[in-house]
Parts: structure tokens; C-alpha cells; sequence
């Protein structure tokens, strides 16, 4: 599930080109504060995958909602209760 979060997120991702030691920058328009830089574009794109990965994690802890990317969702678990 969260893997292909990552995939359909790289896949909306739109690179440029900055004057900046790490030319190479890469956001996902779709989810808000979702950027990385790298010395190339590989390394650009595994930096995305980092982040994306990191939002995903904070998102889930804070109980704030995961934008859906096309029919890619991720969605919390109810924790459940275990007494004994």
C-alpha cells in the first residue's frame, strides 16, 4: 500500500533544473511540502522517495488526512484493544 503510495506520487513528480550545488529539484505538486534536491536526477528521485516516505509517516501520526493519488490511498488502521 505505502509502496505504491511512493510510486504513484513519483510519478505526478515534475524536476527542474536550479542554479544550486544540488541542481536537480524535484516536487510532488500534489502534496503540499513534498520537495527534494540532488547532485543528479537519480539522486534527486531517491531523496523524493525519502520524503514522501517521511510525510507519509508524520501525516499518519498527526491523524491528518493522506490525499488520494488517483486510486492509490493510505489509509489508518483502527488501532485495536487488547485487554488481558
Amino acid at each position: 500500500m505505502i509502496k505504491e503510495y511512493i510510486e504513484a506520487a513519483l510519478e505526478r513528480a515534475k524536476y527542474e533544473l536550479i542554479d544550486d550545488g544540488e541542481p536537480y529539484y524535484g516536487e510532488v505538486p500534489d502534496l503540499a511540502g513534498v520537495w527534494a534536491t540532488g547532485k543528479t536526477l537519480e539522486e534527486c528521485r531517491r531523496n523524493l522517495t525519502e520524503v514522501i516516505d517521511g510525510w507519509i509517516v508524520i501525516r499518519l501520526r498527526r491523524g491528518l488526512p493522506i490525499p488520494p493519488l488517483g486510486s492509490c490511498r493510505v489509509e489508518e488502521l483502527e488501532r485495536l484493544e487488547i485487554s488481558g
